[in-house]
């Protein structure tokens, strides 16, 4: 297989797909800082009202975390609805999965309004329970979407082999409203929007400094009254808060193109998102183009300090998901690629006005277009002062100042890799907290 991203493989003929670095200094209404997708639903929310935008990115639009991601448009990410349930209690969980629901709503809405053609596919997810253990996920996944009052169809381990080729897992549910994109085209397209919009874009432009309402780049500076920083992988010299995130690695790979037989054998009514109850979890879907796109990981790599470039760990996860689906046990894949998901604690993202500079908000650790994509656009509806009801209840959930199993003081210990390590499969699996008395 080669190591080159699929998605950018499929950028090739897209008009002007690189724009200019930021040379000179310039001044506007607001400033966007990072152009994934909460940067650009930040961009989008801010030019539609009329204000005058720059939007800069140390890569191209899209090119870390979203253009690297496997395009699954559902408000599940590493946090199931039933582990949602548990820390947040009825009325938390059903504000934490509609904010990632109006994720995708905005999303798709921005697809279809802006005809932006990047593979958009209607895919009903499906989680698969393995053994005993996956089965009971699988069932209290069910009890907690019953409780909340959304639908969705179980499988039992004799039926799951009716909606996916395989006989090997325990059980399954499937619920509808769930899509599947190309991540780095949809967010080209929204560049090219942002463009028609009147929207200032310069990619290749990374923030090395941070002055009071300037930041400076090194071809030259932005002078803003508000400032948004939707970023990943934030440097300390940029904010304080580059402490609350991490990173878990994934990998991803892209096989040849499916025939129609194989599609029907692998998927009998109908192509479907899947990932399994694994607490490092393998996931698949098929693309527009007829090619299954496969990701996972292991705990040696996960969450490693630094980048594991070879094919040994995604080799790996496919070999297995062959050994349960024996229609692709002769499918090639012929890419792989893997990426660095920012991510905090307790996998729910951090989203904060800057107290001290109360004209800067900070948008980081969101794992999942959607979850990513609601948050730039709520930080960008506050820069507006927008009054819409229930605003100020999300910045409690996405407070900086949350309480976790193992204390930050910890990591100065322990260091930072472990203690995040353990507190994610705390807040995965265990956590219950204060919050879920919301």
């Amino acid at each position: 297989m080669i190591l080159q991203d699929w998605w950018f493989t499929t950028l090739m003929g897209v008009k002007e797909p690189i724009r200019s670095p930021l040379k000179g200094d310039t001044k506007t209404d607001v400033l966007v800082v990072g152009a994934g997708a909460s940067g650009l639903a930040a961009a989008l929310k801010l030019a539609s009202s009329g204000s005058k935008v720059v939007l800069i990115d140390k890569n191209i639009c899209g090119g870390s975390s979203t253009g690297k991601s496997a395009g699954f448009l559902t408000p599940d990410s590493e946090l199931e609805l039933s582990q949602l349930l548990r820390k947040y209690g009825t009325t938390g969980a059903k504000d934490l999965w509609e904010v990632a629901a109006k994720g995708v709503e905005i999303m798709v809405s921005n697809i279809k309004e802006h005809k932006i053609e990047c593979d958009l596919q209607v895919q009903d997810c499906l989680f698969i329970g393995k053994g005993a253990s996956g089965w009971k996920d699988v069932q209290d996944e069910v009890e907690a979407r019953k409780k909340i009052g959304y639908s969705s169809t179980l499988y039992t381990e004799s039926e799951v082999p009716s909606v996916l080729g395989s006989k090997a897992y325990s059980g399954a549910i499937r619920y509808t409203g769930t899509y599947g994109v190309n991540p780095l085209l949809y967010a080209q397209g929204i560049k090219e929007v942002l463009l028609d919009k009147g929207v200032e874009i310069y990619e290749s432009s990374e923030v090395l400094s941070y002055d009071d309402h300037t930041v400076r780049t090194h071809l030259g500076s932005v002078t803003a009254d508000k400032i948004i920083f939707c970023i990943d992988k934030p440097k300390k010299e940029i904010t304080k808060y580059s402490e609350d995130v991490y990173h878990a690695q994934t990998f991803l790979s892209i096989s040849e193109p499916l025939g129609d037989n194989d599609i029907a054998n692998l998927f009998p009514q109908g192509p479907l998102q899947c990932w399994d109850s694994d607490l490092i979890y393998t996931y698949f879907r098929l693309t527009g183009t007829k090619r299954l796109l496969v990701g996972g990981g292991d705990m040696l790599t996960t969450y490693a300090k630094n980048d594991t470039t070879t094919a040994r760990v995604i080799n790996r996860v496919i070999n297995n998901l062959k050994e349960k689906i024996p229609s692709i046990r002769n499918l090639r894949f012929i890419q792989y690629w893997q990426g660095r998901i920012d991510m905090t604690r307790d996998l729910i993202p951090t989203v904060l006005r800057d107290p001290a500079r109360p004209w800067t908000h900070f948008v980081l650790g969101c794992v999942g277009l959607p979850w990513a994509t609601f948050c730039g656009d709520f930080a960008a509806r506050n820069v507006l002062d927008s009054k819409e009801l229930d605003d100020e209840k999300f910045y409690r959930y996405f407070s900086a100042d949350r309480k976790f199993f193992i204390p930050t003081w910890m990591e100065n210990i322990l260091g930072k890799q472990l203690v995040f390590t353990i507190n994610n499969a705390w807040a995965k699996y265990k956590q219950r907290d204060a919050t879920s008395k919301i």
